[in-house]
């Protein structure tokens, strides 16, 4: 029942945008090319679900392989960069460039190296999603009390046990913090390196169609494939934000119920 409660007023509000949209669309009699209303992008998602729903696969693939690379590396290079403040002060400055470099800029440079197609894309998606894995994840890190770092060395625990057994248990919360936000990245990643990177006959992601829609003026479809992508972001971000509340419920007061 709280689940049901909880999810009433965001629908609410979502049929009130949706009934608005429609309404004004159709009183104003907007072209349908330039802003099509609610109906019009259904029937368009319901003509080409296929369509959509492979793009969206191949998408999601990519965007899944980039999402697992920049959490694995990230969290290495957390580790990395914790353990040694001159390590941090040294390199951490240049894990900035992977927030500001636009992609589309260096995403020809992907299809140089990589060629054309899933790996280009994964790359980028990999590239957009990494910083904040590793900011997050070392602030977590950074973040345990000296007490407590006091305690563990004074019972000889080493390098390896410390880390291990308090520093990432304790540098979870952040870590999930910097997987969630990873996670949306992760698909703008995709989707963005299929726009240079992701062109192929056979296997068109939501990047492709939402190009091709463009240039046919298909306006409906072009809603419809940025609502897949929108669908699968959230899937994504639901998906880690499930595994970090099991894994955090037991002991931290942000993932317990209210």
């Amino acid at each position: 029942m709280n689940t049901v409660r909880l999810a009433l007023a965001p629908l609410a509000a979502l049929a009130l945008f949706l009934t608005l949209w429609e309404t004004l669309t159709r009183l104003l009699a907007v072209p349908a090319w330039l802003f099509p209303p609610p109906s019009a992008i259904a029937v368009a998602a319901a003509r080409d679900g296929a369509t959509l729903l492979g793009a969206a696969l191949i998408t999601g693939r990519s965007a899944l392989v980039g999402f697992g690379l920049s959490a694995g590396v990230g969290v290495l290079a957390a580790i990395l960069l914790s353990s040694s403040r001159l390590l941090e002060r040294a390199l951490y400055p240049y894990t900035l460039f992977l927030q500001t470099v636009p992609i589309v800029a260096i995403a020809p440079l992907l299809v140089l190296w990589f060629g054309p197609g899933a790996r280009a894309v994964a790359i980028s998606s990999f590239i957009v999603s990494l910083f904040p894995v590793i900011a997050n994840t070392l602030t977590g890190l950074r973040s345990v009390e000296p007490p407590l770092r006091d305690l563990f060395r004074l019972y000889g625990a080493g390098r390896v046990a410390t880390l291990w057994k308090l520093e990432l248990p304790a540098a979870l919360p952040h870590l999930f913090t910097g997987l969630r936000i990873a996670s949306g990245l992760a698909v703008i990643g995709a989707i963005v390196g299929e726009f240079v990177a992701g062109f192929s006959e056979d296997a068109a992601g939501l990047g492709i169609l939402v190009l091709s829609a463009y240039r046919q003026l298909r306006t409906d479809l072009l809603f419809a494939a940025v609502l897949a992508a929108s669908v699968l972001g959230l899937v994504l971000f639901g998906a880690v934000s499930l595994a970090g509340a099991r894994m955090l419920r037991r002991w931290h007061p942000s993932a317990r119920e209210s």
